[in-house]
């Protein structure tokens, strides 16, 4: 497996790619967030940046906008976030990532009243997102998330959305999969339900109700039930930590805590 770091986009890019890197990482998930990671940014960085990751022999993971409205009820808001990500996708293909992850469109404001017009806005997005994606030659990995987003939280999410798209991949993400489900059942059912799908790995850990982001062992997730679980998929792709703490060997605590875990079934 290749196992990786999530910047913090805060801070300046080519920093966060050097002390991920020092930490001994084989790529950094760039998330493509203001103020110091927007698209326009990453074009600008991208001879240097390229520089520094062959540099480091490190690679990319590319994580789309987070905070962006893909299913908002006013037209010009929804399409304004659409075009941040379309933009974001085709400045994340001249940096050659090993996978984009994305999120669902979340469901919120009055959108929680009008929640089928809602969805269709969100698939609608997610249609021009993949379409995207794929003419461009990138792997896209749709993230689960978490229950008060309304949409890509329970496996029956996921069932129809990967019927109508056949290429798109998932991006397991555990610490929100155990939000509001005590003893990991929800992340075994995606696991279970999608064996095939799941082509990425977001590691944190929490205590159930927020997503805290903590280093492995600091919270309630049942790491060796899950990743048990995986490791029966024959699961052997890329996994990143988003743990998101001040000191960073937490970051290495966690990675050297999964990979003996890993090691043990």
């Amino acid at each position: 497996m290749l196992y990786g770091a999530m910047n913090f986009p805060v801070n300046p890019v080519l920093e966060e790619l050097e002390v991920i890197a020092g930490l001994g990482f084989d790529f950094m998930e760039l998330s493509m967030d203001p103020p110091r990671a927007h698209y326009a940014q990453i074009r600008q960085l991208k001879t240097e940046l390229l520089e520094t990751l062959k540099r480091r022999q490190m690679q990319l993971v590319c994580h789309m906008p987070t905070f962006v409205s893909l299913a908002d009820l006013t037209q010009s808001i929804r399409r304004a976030s659409l075009n941040e990500v379309l933009d974001s996708l085709e400045a994340a293909a001249e940096l050659k990532p090993l996978k984009v992850v994305v999120h669902p469109a979340y469901i919120n404001g009055l959108g929680t009243f009008v929640v089928d017009l809602t969805r269709r806005y969100a698939m609608e997005s997610l249609a021009a997102v993949a379409q995207k994606a794929w003419a461009l030659g990138l792997t896209l990995c749709l993230e689960n998330m978490f229950p008060h987003i309304g949409l890509g939280v329970e496996p029956d999410d996921f069932k129809k959305i990967f019927s109508d798209y056949q290429g798109l991949k998932m991006t397991l993400d555990i610490g929100h999969g155990n939000i509001g489900s005590p003893r990991g059942k929800r992340v075994i059912e995606l696991i279970e339900a999608f064996p095939d799908r799941i082509a990425h790995l977001h590691i944190s850990d929490n205590f159930g109700k927020r997503d805290d982001h903590l280093p492995i062992g600091s919270g309630s997730v049942r790491f060796p039930k899950i990743l048990r679980a995986l490791k029966k998929t024959g699961y052997d792709g890329t996994v990143t930590f988003e743990v998101f703490t001040a000191d960073k060997e937490y970051l290495k605590l966690s990675r050297e805590k999964f990979k003996n875990m890993w090691a043990s079934f």
